[in-house]
């Protein structure tokens, strides 16, 4: 991390500062984006920048910066020679309001921020273990697809589940799968993969909407329905989305194995498919 966008300026990180009356400190008021490249090529940057710009509508905020604009600053974080793999956060607030009240005034400017920082390579054995899940009650708000800065809920969830030994909680909102704390869910049944639909519990992943793609183009059945927690214990496989950890095998759930224990058939094929776009993508081909 050499350098930070904000509000149009490129800063050393000592440099960037933020008015304590941002309603981003205070009320939580903004959207983020965060963005995987590969070899200074972004990964699917256009839905990406679609999803802000659908959550700023979604918060009634328009988008400060054109794609242009956007595309410059991403480019300059990156570097020039880009490093090998990195991933960028953008985050945009509603601004600094004079006082503390929850209806902001007319004319406030938003806050924009961006950070490059370095993307870890996945750890080898999660290929060969996968990794551990647990399942707890939805407690978000009903808008779960506008990626909001407001991620509280993920934070308890994220440390309730690295105190029970695990990666990720898998959330259950009235009996139904929706997602997890900072993932898309699928899982495998009978040969088909399924995830529950896109909507206002969930977050419309990209990486999860990738892995549909390469599954259609590959003949993998698949179905966007919702389904059961109870269901998906008996999955003969479960895998995790999101944007920096690609789609990563469960193979224990609340304490107890998913199928054989290892990471699945499916997802295997999943994996290498992913990797090759991947591949694709880092050599500028997409």
């Amino acid at each position: 991390m050499n350098e930070i966008y904000l509000n149009g300026q490129f800063l050393p990180p000592d440099q960037a500062k933020v008015s304590v009356m941002d309603r981003g400190f205070l009320f939580g008021d903004g959207v983020y984006e965060v963005i995987p490249s590969y070899g200074g090529h972004y990964l699917r940057l256009e839905p990406h920048l679609d999803r802000l710009d659908a959550s700023l509508a979604a918060v009634g905020m328009s988008n400060p910066l054109t794609r242009e604009e956007w595309r410059s600053v991403l480019e300059r974080l990156i570097g020039t020679p880009p490093a090998p793999d990195q991933s960028v956060y953008l985050q945009v607030t509603r601004g600094v309001a004079p006082e503390r009240d929850h209806l902001c005034p007319d004319g406030v400017e938003p806050t924009v921020m961006a950070i490059a920082k370095p993307l870890a390579a996945r750890k080898p054995e999660i290929a060969t273990h996968g990794v551990a899940c647990i399942t707890r009650p939805d407690i978000r708000w009903l808008r779960g697809e506008i990626k909001s800065i407001s991620l509280i809920a993920a934070v308890m969830m994220r440390r309730e589940a690295e105190e029970a030994g695990a990666l990720e909680t898998i959330m259950v909102r009235d009996g139904m799968v929706t997602e997890g704390a900072v993932s898309n869910v699928f899982m495998v049944r009978n040969g088909d993969l399924v995830t529950p639909p896109k909507g206002h519990l969930l977050l419309p992943g990209i990486t999860r909407e990738l892995a549909l793609v390469l599954a259609e183009g590959h003949g993998m059945r698949f179905r966007e329905e919702p389904f059961p927690v109870e269901e998906l214990r008996q999955a003969d496989e479960i895998w995790l989305s999101s944007s920096t950890r690609e789609v990563l095998p469960v193979t224990r759930l609340d304490g107890q194995a998913v199928g054989s224990g290892r990471p699945g058939p499916m997802w295997q094929r999943m994996d290498a498919l992913y990797q090759n776009y991947k591949t694709q993508v880092r050599n500028g081909r997409i």
